[in-house]
């Protein structure tokens, strides 16, 4: 495998998880930072340094899979190139900054018949994975409301992409934090019908969207509420499910994150375990009982790569919710323009 970017995305999370997964091995990363290249050498030191991803093309014997996390304005050119090479591909969320831009990628692998799939890690939460469960044993009876909320307290910008970059470039939350929110929503509960979005950039210095809510109805009558914000100083519920039976809610962040920053190793035994004091509360106001969380398994995605590429095994992210996701996103920008709701075609 060949990793395209060693920022935070590639440092934190694609590397460690490439290396710790039986059957893969990383052969290479491409980076033309030097202090990036040495912590290449230090952590990985039988891992090649490549400059540039056009040095990765003229070697298609010696790649299978690339790996894309750079910029989210390069992913699209970068994934054209690499299924060109005669790669399987791995890109980083968003796939693309439009819908129209993933249908044409789509269509490219399928003629050249090449693996490319989507890094939606929070498929692989502890939450969501317990929250899929609960669901499908029936304890929260139907659903009607999903409220979800990636929101964090950050007063002061950071001088990158992500905070100064504009829409254009993939910048703002809606097209990070909001792409897990909607993947997550659009997974659980299935096709979007409508969209209503409130794109908000309140600080100093930041060009794009930084405090963002997002209402979906689902077409089997779900309705999402998702919240994606920097500038939150007293936390929401991280989920909060609500049904015709009971109610289910989880706070904080499931930690295999925070466990890779520490560059802990994500084949540890305990890999992926909760505390108890994380675990989510199910019931009524004043008859809530904790339920076990699953263990959330990150390097569960990269097993499916391995298994899509080796044995045609299916996709761990089918690329059709991932374009109808993309879908949702355009919508929610029309939709803040106009303030109002925006209809989606049935998919």
């Amino acid at each position: 495998m060949a990793l395209i970017g060693y920022g935070k995305g590639g440092a934190v999370f694609h590397a460690p998880l490439i290396d710790a997964v039986p059957g893969l091995r990383l052969s290479a990363v491409v980076t033309g930072n030097p202090e990036r290249a040495s912590a290449v050498r230090e952590r990985y030191p039988h891992t090649e340094v490549i400059a540039s991803p056009e040095q990765v093309w003229q070697r298609p014997g010696d790649f299978d899979i690339v790996v894309i996390t750079t910029p989210n304005d390069s992913h699209v050119p970068l994934a054209h190139a690499a299924l060109k090479a005669g790669m399987a591909v791995v890109v980083d969320k968003p796939l693309a900054l439009t819908a129209a831009e993933a249908r044409e990628l789509a269509a490219e692998a399928e003629r050249l018949d090449q693996m490319l799939t989507v890094f939606h890690n929070r498929r692989w939460d502890s939450d969501f994975l317990t929250l899929w469960r609960i669901i499908d044993e029936g304890r929260i009876g139907t659903v009607h409301r999903f409220e979800s909320r990636f929101e964090r307290w950050r007063p002061e910008s950071k001088d990158t992409w992500r905070e100064q970059g504009g829409v254009e470039t993939g910048g703002g939350l809606l097209y990070d934090l909001g792409t897990h929110l909607i993947d997550q929503a659009v997974n659980l509960f299935g096709p979007v019908t409508r969209v209503y979005a409130e794109l908000d950039t309140r600080r100093p210095g930041v060009t794009a969207d930084d405090d963002t809510f997002v209402a979906l109805t689902h077409a089997g009558g779900v309705r999402s509420h998702l919240w994606m914000s920097a500038l939150t100083a007293q936390l929401g519920p991280r989920f909060r499910v609500l049904g015709d039976a009971t109610a289910f809610t989880t706070r904080g962040l499931d930690g295999q994150e925070r466990r890779l920053e520490r560059g802990e190793r994500p084949d540890a035994p305990d890999w992926g375990e909760e505390p108890k004091v994380k675990w989510g509360a199910y019931g009524l106001d004043g008859d809530l009982r904790a339920i076990p969380s699953e263990n959330g398994n990150y390097p569960a995605f990269y097993a499916a790569v391995r298994d899509a590429v080796a044995e045609g095994e299916p996709l761990p992210v089918n690329l059709h919710e991932v374009i109808h996701g993309l879908e949702i996103i355009e919508a929610a920008r029309r939709s803040d323009e106009a303030g109002e709701v925006v209809p989606l075609p049935a998919t």
